[in-house]
């Protein structure tokens, strides 16, 4: 037993859409093709909210699960950590609305903007809250409605994105378990590469530029693609190494799924066989920072994920934003 306070994982949920559209429903939508889409993303279909729901919608069914698994009661949130680049409103913070949602009025609330790597952000914040002693029960969230900022005519993005959320409860434990070590980094020289360029303080949004459709996601993949392997990559062995540990004691590698071809190549990169890697953007396309923790909750529910099982988690997106975390279960 360590005296050292480490901060475990619990309890996980997750929530995607009913409504799936599929790479055929795309071909009727914008000139592409099942095989062209997947073969260059690995993506067959993606989950889409209907209209009216938001992301403090899809994060209240997650929140339940995890918390339900974890025997965690509203009042014992100390703190709920919302990863989102889609909140449901530019204020007040999705944190806000899902903690009146779930009456957890004991908890302090923030949302996290690091795009794909918001989930990671928010684990690596709740451990050093926790590990201070200043929290014991913390909620973390990554949820995205990307359809809401998806242009639907531009084919070279619309394919690639999806709705969901994903939810921990992380808690103060004495066990050896839990996680050991979390890596961020970013660069933001590279933002205009990977962003929204209207609808915030310098560039409001005007009924001419919203004709534009400057208020949806504009992306150089190329350039997004090269960046994210390469820091996936970096930070997937900065995360081994600060863990103390080699490519071969990962039981599994959860990467964010953005495209199948940068999971491939950081596995490789890291020297992880891809039967150790969890993939399942098949199902739900990118889903930014809730891709980490919906497939969490799969490899956890489906077995792949046991007791003692050492887990590295990755992920790299908009801003830029990348980072790493390694946990034991």
């Amino acid at each position: 037993m360590s005296s050292m306070i480490n901060a475990a994982i619990t309890g996980t949920g997750s929530s995607t859409p009913k409504r799936v559209l599929t790479n055929f429903d795309l071909e009727k939508i914008v000139d592409t093709s099942d095989e062209w889409i997947t073969e260059r993303s690995g993506i067959k279909e993606r989950r889409i909210v209907e209209n009216g729901i938001a992301s403090s919608d899809l994060s209240l069914e997650a929140s339940k699960q995890a918390m339900e698994e974890a025997k965690v009661t509203p009042e014992q949130i100390d703190m709920i950590l919302v990863g989102t680049v889609t909140p449901d409103y530019l204020l007040p913070s999705t944190a806000c609305i899902l903690q009146d949602k779930l009456g957890a009025k004991n908890a302090g609330v923030m949302d996290i903007v690091a795009a794909c790597s918001g989930f990671i952000y928010g684990l690596s914040t709740a451990q050093a809250f926790i590990q201070s002693q200043q929290c014991k029960t913390i909620l973390v969230i990554g949820v995205e409605i990307l359809s809401s900022v998806t242009d639907w005519t531009d084919r070279n993005t619309c394919v690639l994105f999806g709705d969901g959320a994903g939810a921990a409860i992380v808690q103060d434990t004495n066990d050896d378990r839990g996680i050991l070590a979390t890596f961020l980094s970013g660069d933001g020289s590279l933002a205009n590469l990977l962003h929204i360029p209207i609808g915030g303080s310098k560039v409001p949004l005007t009924e001419d530029n919203i004709k534009e459709r400057k208020h949806f996601i504009r992306m150089q993949g190329s350039e997004v693609f090269k960046s994210a392997v390469r820091s996936m990559g970096d930070a997937t062995e900065r995360i081994l190494k600060l863990g103390g540990i080699t490519s071969e004691q990962v039981d599994l590698l959860i990467p964010h799924q953005a495209n199948i071809r940068i999971i491939e190549a950081t596995a490789r990169r890291v020297k992880i066989p891809m039967d150790r890697v969890f993939v399942n953007i098949q199902k739900y396309g990118n889903t930014s920072s809730a891709s980490i923790p919906i497939a969490l909750d799969e490899a956890r529910k489906s077995g792949v994920i046991k007791p003692g099982s050492m887990v590295a988690l990755v992920a790299f997106g908009g801003g830029f934003t990348w980072g790493s975390a390694l946990v034991k279960f």
